[in-house]
């Protein structure tokens, strides 16, 4: 075959394999617009943007992308609504499941189920959104506000959450994950980093919540072990907010008036945060206190370390059983910071902080914190080097910038 043939064949075999231009695709509210933006999603090809228009786009049911390399935004979370009060399942208000996407500014408002989902989204971005249930803290919220799950490379930034009945920001079972930027505010969880691997949290505000920021790890989850997590340089205060997760939901037990739980992970480290008017208590670090049947499963926090927080008021208010009656002992209130004492001195957090920390001197993770024996935690003279900064694919930080 002569030279240009083989030129005219390489050709041709390049238009084949490789994808048509990168098109815009355009939608507005208006009549139709639940089948005209799902169409759009569906239509998408690598490359593409889904722009929606500002506006209130009122939809009848979710929406799902399972596109990769897809973007969608719009002009700003309080100009382009995506509005589900119409909603007439329960799922999310928008599922992703692919790879490489970008959302970013416009707003989801009062899904039945989570607000936006991803699984098994790998280097996904959540930029500039704004999830929220309109009618305050109620049961009947839809559960997540921004909820990733099972993926690797997330990067949440500049998100507003508001009233998720379980947690406004939540990352679950994922792997290098960047949560920054962000506010969260009347849900039950603010943050919530759940049997997941590598971790920033940082220069985010949590208020008024049940809890500010929860790093959990929970048995019978596929990916278990949770560590190597830190939370730094946020903003953790009055996370007063009754309690109002539906019954059954782990979270229906984190106490009103915590600042940062840490539940059963490992390589935990908590520093530069602002943390106080939390009635329970600034900081605590406890062991999984229910019945399990993993055998891969550790219940118990460990390597926890808390430094160069500025800590204002806490634990007048303790609301977990046996709290009331040690804080009356210790002259009124609970102090700043607290381990459950499960485990024995190996699981001992470090702790700089200069304000008074205690263990409640529970041996076991059966016992009953109501027979606390508490005893005060003496201050950490060192600590372990410190972990190393989550970084991120290029291409999702020049997705925000």
């Amino acid at each position: 075959m002569r030279i240009r043939e083989l030129l005219f064949v390489g050709a041709a075999f390049c238009a084949l394999v490789q994808p048509a231009s990168a098109k815009t695709i355009a939608v507005s509210p208006g009549d139709g617009a639940q089948e005209r933006l799902q169409e759009a999603l569906i239509a998408a090809e690598p490359g593409d943007v889904v722009e929606l228009a500002a506006g209130r786009f009122k939809l009848s049911d979710g929406l799902s992308l399972d596109v990769n390399k897809v973007t969608v935004k719009g002009q700003g979370g309080s100009v382009t609504i995506l509005d589900f009060s119409g909603q007439q399942g329960a799922g999310e208000g928008l599922l992703v499941t692919s790879d490489d996407v970008v959302l970013k500014d416009f707003a989801v408002e009062n899904s039945k189920g989570d607000g936006i989902k991803s699984k098994g989204a790998d280097r996904i971005v959540y930029h500039k959104l704004r999830v929220e249930w309109t009618g305050g803290p109620l049961a009947t919220n839809g559960a997540y506000g921004i909820y990733p799950v099972e993926s690797k490379d997330v990067l949440i930034d500049s998100v507003f959450v508001r009233g998720a009945s379980d947690a406004g920001i939540y990352v679950g079972q994922s792997r290098n994950i960047v949560v920054r930027h962000s506010t969260a505010v009347e849900n039950v969880a603010g943050i919530e980093i759940e049997n997941s691997f590598d971790a920033d949290v940082h220069d985010n505000i949590a208020t008024r919540n049940t809890g500010g920021v929860l790093v959990f790890d929970l048995p019978n989850l596929p990916q278990m072990g949770g560590h190597n997590v830190r939370i730094f340089d946020n903003i953790i205060v009055n996370n007063m907010t009754p309690n109002f997760a539906p019954k059954g939901n782990i979270v229906a037990n984190v106490p009103t008036g915590t600042g940062v739980m840490v539940m059963a992970n490992r390589r935990v480290e908590i520093f530069d945060n602002v943390i106080g008017e939390n009635g329970t208590t600034n900081i605590m670090i406890v062991g999984y206190r229910f019945p399990f049947q993993d055998p891969k499963y550790g219940p118990l926090p460990r390597e926890v370390s808390i430094w160069d927080n500025q800590h204002s008021r806490a634990g007048w208010d303790p609301k977990f059983r046996g709290g009331t009656e040690i804080a009356a002992a210790m002259g009124g209130s609970f102090p700043a910071i607290f381990w459950d004492g499960a485990g024995g001195s190996e699981y001992i957090p470090i702790i700089q902080d200069d304000v008074p920390a205690l263990s409640l001197g529970l041996k076991d993770v059966a016992a009953d914190t109501a027979m606390a024996q508490p005893a005060p935690l003496a201050r950490a003279t060192s600590r372990p080097a410190g972990l190393p900064a989550i970084v991120l694919p290029e291409a999702m930080e020049a997705a925000v910038r």
